[in-house]
């Protein structure tokens, strides 16, 4: 046989098994392997990630003034105590993750720089078989497991969402989405225009302004925010008297979550007084010359989309103080210079960011087949948000609109724990749901009623997702504070549980 013949022969792929595969080293995915190693610890579990660390968001999003919109005592882990400031900078929260990982020993579970390409269920093995490419050495590397749990979040790290508009290509400035901020960009000095409303936006614009000879603000719609102190009252007096920060911790985010239902109770129950008590902060804020009818007055009631909280107000200090600028109009076409409005206006411009959102990842762009069959996500129904019609051993993770999004993956995995530990005890090498007889005249809906929540990445992306029941089993209702009363007594051994 020709020399040639042997190099040419591919190399052999290396194969793994584990217990558990768990997919994403992001917030959900630390959280995922903390629930295995300290209530299952015999579990042998790996958590493939495709970047090069920790952190999902936290670590590919570099933009400036990166932080969360949701407070650290309700979006940091229940179980290590948050002592910073409750709405943090990546850095900050990717140090807790780091503390999270190192203290539970997590890291050698952990493979990063594993790109996973396919996941292939075998009914006749009951197995599932992940086959990822090792960037590191551009090798495929191969991990079995009897149990799936994707923990990969919901949007595309790669690329952002930026719609086409007409002229952007004769746009002689750079046009930048936030999500893939390039390393090194200078701005200071520069016409930045920011196109977007969302908490991106209204994140970018005051770390921007002042450093940018002017940052304006260009929305076609506006979006409701909420402001105040970056800081927790209970927390720094519970700390005064010397309490234990576990316990600051704890008393934190039932304050946090008490008032949290309560205002969101008040969206629903009473959306005129909510939407005046917001936008009377905001005139607070911004001052009599701004026009807060115009710029930051939605056409829908509060909490049909996400409202991203403004820590000190900065957002409406640097609009007030003429740093920033906020316009409310539609785009017409870029030109050599900037961006034509479609009420006549143009905006001058060095550089655009396009914070216009992101393109929803289902299921982490992974091409899944059943017993050799490409999965139709789409046609499956979704029992509680985590598991799927004839998908067997398989959870996932997707969190909250209205309530942090660990919150929830905390919920999940204490379930995912409780059904490997059922599963175990009745000698089960397979679950997954269906519905059960009194169902099936169920109305099958999309998976999540527009008319309750209906951000823009989901609009475009629902033909993605899995449907809906009209029944609290098979919907994912949003609400943490009835799930976290009934996620924890599912009965495991009712009819939509099928075991093999």
């Amino acid at each position: 046989m020709p020399d040639t013949a042997i190099l040419d022969r591919p190399a052999p792929v290396t194969t793994e098994h584990f217990d558990v595969l768990i997919v994403g080293a992001g917030i959900s995915g630390v959280g995922a392997a903390y629930h295995l190693r300290t209530q299952m610890p015999d579990t042998r579990f790996v958590v493939l990630e495709a970047q090069e660390t920790f952190g999902g968001t936290w670590w590919t999003h570099k933009y400036p003034g990166i932080r969360s919109d949701s407070d650290l005592h309700t979006f940091g882990y229940r179980f290590k105590p948050w002592r910073g400031t409750p709405i943090a900078t990546a850095e900050e929260i990717r140090k807790y993750m780091g503390e999270v990982i190192e203290e539970n020993e997590l890291g050698p579970h952990i493979r990063y720089r594993h790109r996973i390409g396919t996941a292939a269920w075998s009914s006749a093995e009951n197995l599932w078989t992940l086959d990822a490419v090792d960037a590191a050495t551009g090798a495929t590397r191969r991990f079995t497991g009897r149990f799936l749990y994707m923990c990969q979040g919901y949007y595309r790290h790669e690329e952002g969402y930026t719609p086409d508009w007409p002229g952007m290509d004769r746009f002689q400035g750079r046009i930048v989405h936030p999500q893939t901020w390039p390393e090194g960009l200078d701005y200071a000095g520069q016409r930045v225009v920011v196109i977007g409303s969302g908490a991106t936006a209204a994140t970018v614009v005051p770390a921007m302004a002042g450093r940018a000879a002017h940052v304006t603000m260009l929305q076609r719609s506006p979006t409701y925010f909420r402001t105040g102190r970056n800081a927790i009252e209970i927390a720094e007096q519970l700390r005064k008297l010397g309490i234990d920060e576990a316990w600051v911790h704890e008393v934190s985010r039932r304050q946090i979550l008490h008032d949290q239902a309560a205002f969101t109770r008040r969206t629903f129950e009473e959306p005129e007084k909510v939407r005046d008590e917001l936008l009377a902060i905001v005139r607070s804020h911004v001052g009599p010359d701004c026009d807060v009818e115009t710029h930051f007055s939605p056409s829908y009631r509060p909490w049909r989309q996400r409202i991203a909280f403004i820590p000190n107000a900065d957002l409406f200090k640097a609009v007030a103080d003429g740093r920033a600028s906020v316009v409310t109009d539609e785009i017409e076409t870029f030109d050599e210079t900037g961006i034509q409005l479609k009420s006549g206006q143009h905006l001058d411009a060095d550089l655009v960011l396009t914070a216009t959102g992101f393109h929803l990842n289902v299921l982490g762009d992974i091409a899944f087949t059943l017993d050799g069959k490409p999965l139709d996500f789409h046609q499956t129904v979704t029992y509680r948000g985590m598991m799927f019609t004839g998908l067997p051993n398989m959870v996932w993770v997707f969190g909250y609109f209205r309530a942090s999004w660990t919150l929830r993956a905390d919920l999940v995995g204490d379930f995912v724990c409780k059904l490997l530990r059922h599963m175990q005890a009745k000698g089960a090498q397979r679950v997954e749901v269906a519905l059960r007889p009194e169902d099936h005249n169920m109305p099958i809906l999309p998976w999540i009623d527009p008319e309750n929540f209906n951000p823009g990445y989901l609009m475009r992306g629902m033909h993605l997702l899995p449907k809906r029941g009209d029944k609290a089993e098979w919907q994912h209702n949003q609400d943490y504070w009835t799930e976290k009363d009934q996620i924890p007594v599912i009965d495991l051994d009712d009819a939509a549980f099928r075991y093999g």
